[in-house]
């Protein structure tokens, strides 16, 4: 299938007024795509819609809550109102809780699971019946690494995301089967560098850390803005996704084996936190910016590049591989 160059797009970022979202939607302005952004924060998408018509772009906001359907489909509506079609729909809004699960309430497993997955199943839902008028495009649904593995204290958000993965994949089937010319991709970033681990709900006692290293958002907004002009079914973010990713196809008990290790003590800071504040249920203004506090956790990562390069990918799975299998060696031979 053949999707439209981005300068001649019409793109929805939900989940836009910071982190990834918000840098998918400037770098798709940047690129001569018109924008409607979206997310629960109206001061958080004011400043981003005024950043990019300040550099020439074209933008609007909606302001809306993904776990209410209606609220999505008049994102989308509007989308079309404004400019006339939709050629992508991006969809990213998360919330997290950091608890044990006995820790972890029945409202507040509901209401990230309402979020980060019922989100993501009415964004294609609202977006779907436009893309097929319009005859193609592209569902970018960013999803996690959790996808594939869980993680200790985020029972809730690796369910959602295991959710992502089981729903989106029958989609594409469905499309495939119907023989629509729509991409469907999941984006799966390692950890990234955003406000996620200060907006989150945590019982830690501490503000929550991801596991280290942490790559720049940018990477993943990169990933986004080739997925919308190159139809792409995964895309895996980072060296330390790729990596995990292959270790848990390998021997899940050795993952689980190293997240014992590090999975536990890695995810708490160094700064005492409370519960409030955190964006299960309303927005946290002062968090509406790109980047999070770990700037001096990120690292570079070289399969991002090697990625969008085919005749490099042969290389770098044959390297990924192998050092897989070391590890898995080491760890037998320790064992």
């Amino acid at each position: 299938m053949e999707l439209k160059p981005i300068n001649q797009q019409v793109v929805s970022v939900v989940g836009a007024a910071s982190g990834i979202g918000r840098e998918a939607a400037l770098k798709f302005a940047r690129c001569g795509a018109k924008v409607v952004v979206s997310a629960r924060s109206q001061s958080g998408l004011e400043s981003l819609v005024k950043e990019i018509r300040d550099f020439g772009g074209e933008a609007t906001f909606v302001v809306a809550d993904v776990s209410v359907f209606e609220q999505v489909k008049a994102l989308a509506d509007k989308t079309v109102e404004v400019y006339g079609r939709l050629d992508t729909w991006v969809h990213v809004p998360a919330v997290g809780i950091f608890a044990t699960f006995d820790r972890t309430k029945p409202e507040e497993f509901k209401r990230v699971i309402d979020v980060n997955l019922m989100g993501q199943v009415y964004g294609a839902m609202a977006a779907l019946p436009h893309l097929k008028h319009e005859g193609r495009g592209a569902l970018i649904h960013v999803s996690s690494m959790e996808g594939r593995r869980s993680l200790p204290y985020q029972s809730a958000y690796s369910s959602s995301k295991h959710g992502v993965e089981g729903f989106i994949e029958a989609m594409r089937l469905e499309l495939l089967h119907e023989k629509w010319p729509i991409s469907v991709t999941s984006i799966k970033p390692a950890v990234i560098n955003t406000p996620f681990w200060n907006n989150g709900l945590t019982r830690l006692g501490v503000k929550p850390s991801g596991i280290p290293p942490y790559y720049d958002p940018r990477l993943v907004a990169d990933a986004i803005i080739y997925a919308a002009e190159h139809p792409t079914r995964d895309y895996l973010v980072g060296d330390i996704a790729k990596l995990l990713d292959l270790l848990q196809r390998i021997s899940p008990s050795l993952v689980d084996s190293l997240l014992l290790l590090v999975g536990f003590q890695l995810q708490h800071s160094n700064e005492p936190k409370s519960e409030e504040p955190n964006n299960l249920y309303q927005p946290v203004p002062e968090h509406d910016r790109v980047d999070g506090d770990y700037k001096n956790l990120v690292i570079p990562s070289i399969s991002d590049v090697l990625d969008k390069n085919p005749l490099l990918q042969w290389g770098a799975i044959a390297t990924g591989a192998a050092l897989a299998l070391l590890t898995a060696q080491a760890f037998k031979q320790k064992g």
